[in-house]
């Protein structure tokens, strides 16, 4: 009988170690202290904030939940698109998720993006891919790349329409920061693909065979994402998850029997979207007073921390809710499948050594 040895499908215990360490608590009790700090700065009628919220209507809060949690379905399909370019299920052996599992997936990164600093969910749901797809982790990285590029590319296309049309009626001081925030990511993330289409192969020769070979299939499922003639339904798919999250954030308004326009509203989902990258967890202490900056271009202060905050109960607290039970749901499967294939491992060798 051979003896148990760890499988390699386990999630790596550093990584289990830095979400519940306790860095990851006391980082928490900075971005709270942070926010704090923020809010205590400026004269608020916190009473009529809590009427805000007090008084939502469920029905209509219910329903910015839901197309919260549909757009995670269209980005689901837009990395499932990408990793079909990058012809992740050509390769032997592999296997290509489904929509519904690719979303559950974005959603678990979003949840690890929400506990741990540095965006590391980015990373996460690439080794969940990897694990589900029976890739390497470098073809599975390569991909969540080349979504970032149509993610930011999406963003700051809706963003500039979005400020034009306010512009026309409404003042926009404040404003230019968050496109000139988006310009630069995506300016940069377009960049770093070019650079790999043009001279990452050369590059590559440089490095050692091992880490070569890592660089080569990262490569591919980035510039392969990117390279078929699908590119129109991946840029729809985007936009739709976009509006979905546009719509997110006006039915929270409407829920609070608060108004705002759609170009106002246009500019500030996409404004938590770019506030969001900031490496804090789930970016905590930056996206709430930047949202509440934003909305109050067209609403008094009280009213635009009540949808900020009603808001975060969506985009955060309910991520670690949902997207927590998702972790360990995908944890929990791994490690049955594991022990699974371990018995059955052990069973073979005991049948072979019988015989």
């Amino acid at each position: 009988m051979t003896k148990n040895n760890n499988n390699n499908h386990h999630i790596p215990q550093p990584l289990m170690r830095r979400f519940f360490s306790l860095p990851t608590l006391l980082s928490f009790v900075v971005a709270v202290a942070f926010i704090f700090f923020l809010l205590t700065r400026f004269d608020l009628d916190w009473d009529k904030t809590w009427d805000n919220v007090r008084t939502m209507s469920p029905g209509r809060y219910l329903l910015a939940l839901a197309a919260y949690y549909l757009s995670f379905v269209f980005r689901g399909m837009r990395w499932r698109l990408l990793a079909t370019n990058a012809g992740i299920g050509d390769l032997p052996g592999a296997q290509l998720p489904s929509v519904l599992r690719a979303s559950q997936t974005i959603v678990i990164g979003w949840f690890v993006n929400s506990v741990a600093w540095f965006r590391l969910g980015d990373a996460y749901r690439a080794y969940v891919f990897s694990e589900d797809s029976k890739v390497g982790f470098s073809w599975s990285l390569g991909t969540v790349l080349a979504e970032r590029v149509v993610d930011m590319a999406t963003v700051l296309v809706l963003l500039v329409v979005g400020v034009l049309i306010f512009s026309i009626t409404e003042e926009t001081s404040g404003t230019g920061y968050i496109v000139a925030a988006g310009s630069g990511m995506a300016f940069a993330l377009v960049v770093l693909v070019m650079i790999m289409r043009g001279y990452g192969a050369r590059l590559s020769s440089l490095l050692p065979h091992r880490i070569r070979s890592a660089y080569n299939s990262f490569h591919q499922g980035t510039i392969g994402s990117l390279g078929r003639g699908s590119m129109p339904f991946i840029f729809g798919f985007g936009v739709v998850g976009w509006i979905l999250e546009v719509a997110r954030m006006y039915l929270v308004v409407q829920a609070l029997g608060l108004s705002i326009g759609i170009p106002h509203v246009l500019i500030v989902a996409l404004g938590h979207a770019i506030l969001s990258t900031v490496p804090t967890p789930g970016g905590v202490g930056a996206v709430e007073p930047g949202v509440t900056g934003l909305l109050m271009l067209g609403m008094v202060r009280e009213d635009a921390l009540s949808v900020a905050l009603v808001d975060r109960s969506i985009t955060y607290l309910s991520i670690l809710i949902f997207g927590g039970l998702a972790f360990l749901i995908w944890h929990t499967a791994r490690g049955s499948q594991s022990k699974d294939d371990v018995a059955d491992t052990v069973v073979v060798d005991d049948v072979t050594s019988d015989t």
